[in-house]
């Protein structure tokens, strides 16, 4: 009997080291096949632009191709739950920004994934504010003033966002709840189909990711009333910040960064981390991003992760004071 225990001990430590040695070779030798990047929202807003914009010098850097691939929907979590659940083996990885990882898992009574648990946040590339904007047949110039006007409507007045779960969903929220204003939330699968409805005039504004409302605020279609930063956009700046316009607690900058599923070995997240982090400081990719209005910072990837375990502090009882639910 004892010989037997000993044998199935002596097996199962075995077969354990074996598994550590192929993880490891496989890591070492890591990418062998393509990669998979998930992006949470429709093709056209701020996180598909900068996958797009990384994919060509990841895929130089990694010698492997990087498949950018849309899964938008349920406030974003629909991609975040598919890479969450995904073998932690580095074939596949999310562009991370701040719905996905700070917001949408406080609007769901049972949540699909932990933020913080079931993912590895492995490099950061940077941030970018939302802009309060407008259609121009709404009168107003300032926040002030879009407050008054919104009071003075006989109807609730609707207000566009990416999506359910968005920053730009929340920030309207607090608006909303902070003025006892009378708003109702149009939520969009990414900006490019908002914006159809936001120039036709039969969207009065929006709040959403400055980057993609720039061009039409630059030819005078949409009016843009403050950003959500700390300070004034070099892409916009003639259009103040929210705590200039009176409003600080409206503070909020939506965050980009590449994650990957909980437990992926160090080889890999030291290869993605040193692999991104050069291709977003290439001087090209750095002149677009200052085009886009994203401020892109260096981070190793434990300043990243603690950043990440920041965010969701401190959007987590932002959200939740909202009373906003995506069930």
């Amino acid at each position: 009997m004892k010989s037997s225990k000993r044998q199935f001990l002596l097996n199962a430590a075995a077969i354990s080291l074996l598994c550590a040695a192929t993880t490891s070779v496989q890591a070492q030798t890591w990418p062998q096949r393509p990669i998979r990047m998930v992006v949470t929202f429709a093709p056209g807003g701020s996180s598909d632009i900068v996958a797009r914009l990384i994919q060509p010098g990841l895929q130089e850097k990694l010698g492997q191709p990087v498949i950018v691939e849309n899964k938008p929907g349920g406030g974003s979590t629909i991609g975040g739950y598919e890479v969450a659940k995904a073998a932690p083996d580095g074939y596949t990885l999310l562009l991370s920004n701040t719905a996905p990882i700070s917001i949408s898992p406080f609007m769901l009574d049972k949540p699909t994934y932990d933020p913080i648990k079931s993912f590895t946040h492995i490099a950061y590339i940077g941030s970018v504010p939302n802009v309060f904007v407008l259609h121009p047949s709404v009168p107003a110039r300032t926040l002030p003033e879009l407050v008054t006007w919104i009071k003075g409507q006989s109807k609730p007045v609707n207000y566009g966002s990416g999506g359910v779960g968005s920053i730009g969903h929340i920030v309207g929220e607090l608006f909303k709840q902070q003025q006892g204003l009378n708003m109702e939330h149009v939520p969009y699968r990414g900006s490019g189909p908002m914006h159809s409805d936001l120039l036709g005039g039969t969207l009065q504004f929006a709040v959403d990711t400055l980057t993609q409302n720039v061009p039409y605020m630059k030819d005078k279609r949409l009016n843009g009333l403050a950003v959500t930063s700390r300070a004034r956009m070099p892409l916009a700046p003639d259009v103040p910040t929210v705590g200039e316009a009176g409003f600080p607690t409206l503070l909020a900058e939506n965050f980009l960064g590449v994650s990957a599923p909980a437990g992926v070995p160090q080889e890999v997240i030291d290869k993605v981390h040193k692999a991104v982090s050069e291709v977003i400081m290439q001087p090209s990719i750095l002149k677009r991003f200052e085009e886009m209005g994203i401020a892109v910072d260096k981070m190793s990837q434990p300043e990243f992760a603690a950043f990440v375990d920041k965010q969701v502090a401190d959007w987590g009882p932002a959200v939740k004071a909202t009373g906003a639910k995506l069930n």
